[in-house]
């Protein structure tokens, strides 16, 4: 008999671990003959109406999933699957010719009711799923955790101690934050490594499942092209960008507790900075990759105030918008005279015969004037200039969202007569190369590298620890010494004192590029 309590569940799974025989087919691709379970944790709240139950759908409309798969979903709100079914459903994408296939999609799916904090209902879910995989030699289980930090322990505890299929595979999907500082995040890293092996945790950062993130490797290495100049002699800088044109539209309570920083910065930019800057793994093995990514980071030293602008905005008066005119603070939600970013730049070193002496330089923010997000790697100028300084910086541009692109901004003569330059392009945009393709959404891709159990896109624990090593000492002194950040209009492009401190790190930036679309 299992005991309840979390310390004792924790020493008998310590001890279980060892003579484990989950996961031995663990592999690249799934096995369509047995039954795979999908259970999303925590089924009523906002990320499984708005991400994970229309990510499933998609996958299951276009026959992605093994033939075998179920549905199930599991959180403290007591509905029945037609409720469950209605709040998804504006989220969902349903085209008129697809409403066969959106019916059998709900036939497919249950719901069991519970609480978080206690045995009882995980074991109601375990004797659903076993009553569901009856009659199957083997049965897998993908759990998805959508539930805040605070329950995190105790459900994984109960996944652990009640859920976990007896004959096949078990993988855990978590969602960020992954802690707050280094020392929160490694006491969640130890503990779910007393429940779970490496190999069945999915730590999911959505960005590295983005169509031209993971197009970086081919880029990257798959090019004669870019590898010789891939390197501190021809780059000047490179610059990672990360822009939204809206505030936090009443979440500031929510977005108050991390900040920009811990919730861009730290993963998605850091985590893209890795891929541009790691060098060639061995082969194309999940592991030989996060090898080389971990390497980089341990090549960077912890950041300090003095290399870093923050920013708060403030709303814009004369703005047509309404949303527009209200700053951060004017946020019913955020507390009174917060001190939070909701901008930060900041230029990191990495200390490496490759790169040493490039300044890389993450900025993001909210507020600002455009949505994007972008790597901007900008070329040393021309030595022996014999254009009287007209030639201006070459620029590689990978441009994740929105419109992924990969252009290369050149100079060239202007046509006609006389012999000036000009700035242009050699482009390729995917929405002129690629006519009528549907790019997958990234929780499409990296849900269903969970099924194939391919980890290459998803964060290892060395890497977490690494890129918290890098930011905490940073966090910390932010909150203890209340430093105040500068504000900056609602639409603007952010803090003036950003772009000063990019052009001090060798970022040139002209103003004066005019693309083109074809």
């Amino acid at each position: 008999m299992l005991k309840t309590s979390t310390e004792e569940s924790l020493r008998f799974i310590r001890q279980s671990l060892k003579s484990d025989e989950m996961d031995h087919l663990e592999g690249t691709h799934f096995d369509g003959s047995f039954p795979h379970v999908f259970v999303t944790i925590g089924a009523s709240g906002d990320l499984a109406k708005k991400k994970i139950y229309p990510t499933l759908w998609w996958l299951f409309r276009d026959n992605l999933l093994p033939k075998t798969t179920s549905f199930f979903g599991y959180a403290r709100t007591i509905m029945s699957v037609d409720q469950l079914r209605q709040k998804c459903h504006p989220y969902m994408k349903v085209k008129s010719d697809e409403e066969k296939k959106y019916e059998d999609f709900w036939k497919l799916n249950h719901y069991v009711s519970g609480m978080y904090d206690s045995q009882t209902g995980f074991e109601s879910l375990d004797n659903v799923l076993k009553k569901h995989e009856q009659g199957y030699q083997i049965a897998h289980r993908l759990f998805y955790l959508a539930l805040p930090p605070s329950v995190f322990e105790s459900v994984t505890v109960h996944i652990r101690n009640v859920c976990m299929a007896e004959k096949g595979w078990t993988r855990v999907i978590i969602e960020k934050p992954f802690g707050r500082d280094a020392i929160t995040s490694q006491q969640l890293s130890d503990h779910l490594a007393s429940l779970f092996r490496e190999d069945q945790i999915y730590r999911i950062d959505h960005y590295l499942g983005k169509e031209m993130v993971q197009n970086l490797m081919t880029l990257r290495f798959g090019n004669r092209i870019f590898s010789p100049t891939w390197n501190r002699e021809n780059v000047a800088s490179v610059q990672i960008t990360f822009k939204e044109p809206f505030g936090t539209q009443g979440r500031g309570g929510y977005f108050d507790e991390f900040g920009i920083i811990r919730d861009v910065m730290q993963n998605h930019l850091l985590q893209i900075l890795s891929l541009v800057a790691m060098e060639k793994p061995a082969s194309c093995h999940p592991d030989d990759i996060r090898d080389e990514k971990v390497k980089v980071l341990k090549c960077m030293k912890p950041l300090e105030l003095k290399d870093v602008v923050l920013g708060q905005y403030a709303g814009d008066p004369h703005a047509k918008d309404p949303e527009a005119r209200l700053g951060y603070l004017d946020d019913p939600t955020v507390p009174a005279g917060s001190n939070t970013p909701t901008y930060a730049t900041a230029v990191l070193r990495i200390n490496n015969e490759r790169w040493d002496g490039v300044p890389f330089i993450l900025r993001c923010g909210k507020a600002l004037n455009e949505r994007k997000a972008e790597v901007r790697i900008q070329y040393q100028d021309v030595p022996g200039d014999i254009f009287d300084g007209k030639a201006k910086r070459n620029e590689l541009v990978i441009r994740v969202q929105p419109g992924e692109a990969l252009y290369i901004k050149m100079m060239t003569k202007s046509p006609g007569i006389t012999f000036d330059m000009e700035e242009t392009e050699l482009d390729l945009t995917y929405g002129h190369r690629y006519k009528n393709l549907k790019l997958p959404d990234a929780y499409e891709r990296l849900i269903l590298d969970v099924f194939c159990g391919s980890q290459m896109h998803f964060v290892r624990n060395d890497e977490l620890s690494e890129a918290w090593r890098i930011f905490t000492p940073l966090l910390h002194q932010i909150e203890t010494e209340n430093i105040k950040p500068i504000s900056y209009i609602y639409g603007s492009r952010g803090p003036k004192e950003a772009d000063e401190m990019a052009k001090l790190n060798n970022f040139a930036y002209y103003g004066s590029y005019k693309w083109v679309k074809p």
